[in-house]
């Protein structure tokens, strides 16, 4: 069983546990068409993003594959979430993980997502001991399949028409990175 200790402070961020008090944070960005636009749900409206983060604050331990570690992005300076990060457990047999993230739109281009994402490659290999990480974007996200290279993750999938997304197929792109390949900024 895998508990970080929290709050994590990076150089500019503290990651920590979701609470039921996060929901206004969360609902500025889960409402945001931009933010929707690549995920599985539509524009959140309140009650939804409510819903999110209750199930978000039971993400706190990765016990069992399968399990999912949900970490917010607090923007120290005001205390806001701004986003989120999750790692989550794919096979305890072959030591795989997979890593994701949510941003508001306020706040990307900062370079925040690198740094939270960084420290969560850090968590999944050096604390929790994994052997392999993943992460996955729609191929018409750009930003976020940039976002995998500044991390130096190697793109090692380009799926072509995978799924169908919002009533259209899609793309997907796989990223990943070993252990030994992560080097930290």
């Amino acid at each position: 069983m895998f508990r970080p200790t929290t709050p994590i402070v990076t150089s500019r961020l503290l990651l920590r546990p979701f609470t039921v008090d996060d929901v206004d944070d969360v609902w500025a960005y889960q409402r945001q068409p931009e933010v929707a636009r690549f995920m599985a749900w539509e524009p959140r409206d309140r009650e939804r993003s409510a819903r999110s983060v209750e199930q978000m604050t039971g993400e706190d331990v990765l016990a069992r594959e399968g399990d999912c570690l949900t970490l917010a992005v607090v923007w120290p300076e005001t205390g806001t979430v701004v986003g989120q990060v999750e790692l989550v457990w794919l096979s305890e047999e072959h030591r795989q993980g997979e890593i994701g993230y949510v941003f508001s739109p306020r706040y990307q281009g900062r370079g925040l997502a690198t740094e939270a994402a960084t420290e969560l490659l850090r968590m999944g290999f050096r604390e929790f001991g994994l052997h392999r990480i993943i992460a996955r974007c729609s191929a018409r996200n750009e930003a976020s399949a940039r976002l995998m290279e500044r991390l130096g993750m190697r793109r090692e999938a380009h799926f072509v028409h995978n799924a169908r997304h919002k009533g259209e197929w899609k793309e997907e792109l796989v990223y990943a990175m070993l252990e030994h390949e992560f080097r930290p900024r």
